[in-house]
């Protein structure tokens, strides 16, 4: 289940960002004073601005002050993102100097002083006369700048805390995440905290991810979630929680269409599992991955294929090579192909996907590869964990996911780079083997959790007739090392590809 707050509690204030609802459980509660910290360049204002759009299409009263951007930048970055921010009320530094200097300044008291009050009084005047339901500040910044001392900003945040009780308004205050002893001042009086952070990679475009430090009364959900800043506005992606998903039973098989290899299977890929085809290069694991996409695709089946290491061009032509024309399925929705770039994704947004695309019907995922996967990962340490949890998902709403792993080396004893048979209720080994002269593939099945299979080794060719996996092989030696020896006569294996068709 999702979090949600309390009935007792009023309507949540929405953000205008469904992603970050999401994670505060349905939104800000309501007349609160909240805090949004952040380094420069991470979206602070692109987020407050989405915050009182939301407000102002609501029918409600909006206010932006801006002490640290003139009012045509705050513009400009509206229109950036294709924003009008006409009925957004919007006061800046400039307009409350010039009633500063219209007001005198007095000499008794200490600069600082004297301009820190004065500019509240003239903002908190503006909230008076137009009566905001939705108030952003920015930035606290210029705020401590003007206080002078820790003491004295620390008492006008409470001043400002305090003048908003009573009056319907829900506010925003934009910082900068300069320094972490800074921070705590405002943290500790906001009734919630977001902050908001930047990654540099060290190849590949930025990461950004929020987290929800605090959030009084509401029970949302903890840990980093990604976002990204694009044209439009912020696009969060909550982190996938695979225990809120109510479990689907597993409810049949998805056959490939080739009777050795679903023998092998003992039926097929049974659906809520996770499958994992392991081996190394040129061994037909996409070959595999593909078979089962089209025949699950022609029965009317919704299938999503990610692909991190090829173009969308190989995998199509790899397809027509072996009889499977993909545009058909392509073009009617049956089956979904996305190109991806692990040095533009990050781990959230993939999960993100996937997530929509489970709910939204799909009954097999493929993923190829986790490799690919794990160059889309900022931190390697956590490959086990987001698989984890988006294996989890698929299996709990009915779906069977389908990855492919790629071992290092050819020939003889094979290297993952990251271990992920564990997470798979089901794992197929690919192998090369020679015999006569010839490079050939084998195929066996080490595992699968959800019933019966095979234990069997099978030879497999893929040929202009497409994927044929041939009857069980009795005569192997050291298979299982990766170096495999067939020791039996030569009339019991598979025809090659210059031999006559049997």
């Amino acid at each position: 289940m999702e979090p949600t707050a309390s009935p007792a509690e009023p309507a949540a204030c929405h953000t205008g960002i469904a992603g970050l609802d999401l994670i505060l459980g349905g939104g800000l509660p309501r007349d609160r004073f909240y805090l949004v910290i952040g380094d420069p360049g991470v979206g602070k204002t692109t987020l407050s601005l989405q915050f009182l759009l939301a407000g102002r299409d609501a029918g409600e009263s909006t206010l932006y002050v801006t002490l640290s951007e003139t009012k045509e930048e705050i513009q400009a970055v509206a229109r950036s993102h294709g924003w009008d921010l006409s009925k957004v009320h919007v006061i800046e530094l400039s307009a409350i100097e010039h009633q500063l200097s219209d007001s005198g300044r007095s000499t008794l008291f200490h600069p600082s002083e004297v301009e820190l009050t004065e500019t509240t009084r003239v903002i908190l005047d503006e909230v008076e006369r137009i009566r905001p339901q939705r108030l952003v500040f920015d930035s606290l910044s210029e705020l401590r700048l003007l206080a002078g001392d820790p003491l004295r900003y620390r008492r006008q945040l409470l001043a400002l805390k305090q003048f908003f009780v009573g009056r319907q308004c829900t506010v925003l205050m934009l910082d900068d995440r300069v320094d972490v002893s800074r921070d705590l001042e405002a943290q500790s009086i906001a009734h919630g905290v977001i902050m908001l952070q930047n990654l540099a990679p060290e190849f590949g475009g930025e990461r950004r991810r929020l987290r929800v430090i605090k959030l009084r009364g509401v029970a949302f959900r903890g840990g980093y979630h990604d976002y990204l800043l694009q044209r439009g506005g912020l696009a969060v992606f909550p982190r996938l929680v695979a225990a809120e998903q109510n479990p689907a039973p597993l409810s049949g098989q998805l056959a490939s269409g080739v009777p050795g290899l679903d023998a092998l299977l003992g039926g097929g890929l049974d659906l809520g599992t996770s499958n994992l085809i392991i081996g190394p290069a040129g061994t037909g694991k996409t070959v595999i991955a593909t078979t089962f996409a089209v025949a699950a695709a022609s029965r009317g089946q919704r299938v999503e294929v990610f692909t991190f290491d090829e173009t969308r061009g190989v995998f199509l032509a790899r397809a027509r090579l072996l009889g499977h024309d993909l545009v058909a399925h392509l073009e009617s929705g049956a089956m979904r192909l996305h190109q991806l770039d692990p040095a533009e994704l990050s781990p959230g947004e993939f999960a993100h996907r996937v997530r929509e695309g489970v709910r939204g019907g799909v009954k097999l995922v493929i993923i190829d590869s986790v490799n690919g996967y794990l160059a889309a990962m900022p931190d390697e340490r956590h490959l086990g964990l987001h698989l984890h949890e988006l294996c989890a998902f698929c299996s709990q709403s009915g779906a069977a996911s389908l990855m492919l792993a790629e071992q290092s080396g050819v020939i003889g004893m094979m290297q993952n780079q990251v271990d992920v048979t564990y997470l798979a209720d089901t794992v197929v080994m690919m192998r090369h083997f020679e015999a006569g002269g010839e490079i050939r593939q084998a195929i066996s099945m080490v595992k699968k959790r959800s019933g019966a299979h095979e234990r069997f080794i099978r030879e497999m060719r893929i040929d202009s007739r497409g994927l044929r996996v041939g009857e069980p092989l009795h005569s192997f030696r050291g298979v299982l090392t990766g170096t495999p020896i067939y020791e039996g006569r030569g009339d019991q294996m598979m025809p090659s590809r210059n031999a006559p068709a049997v």
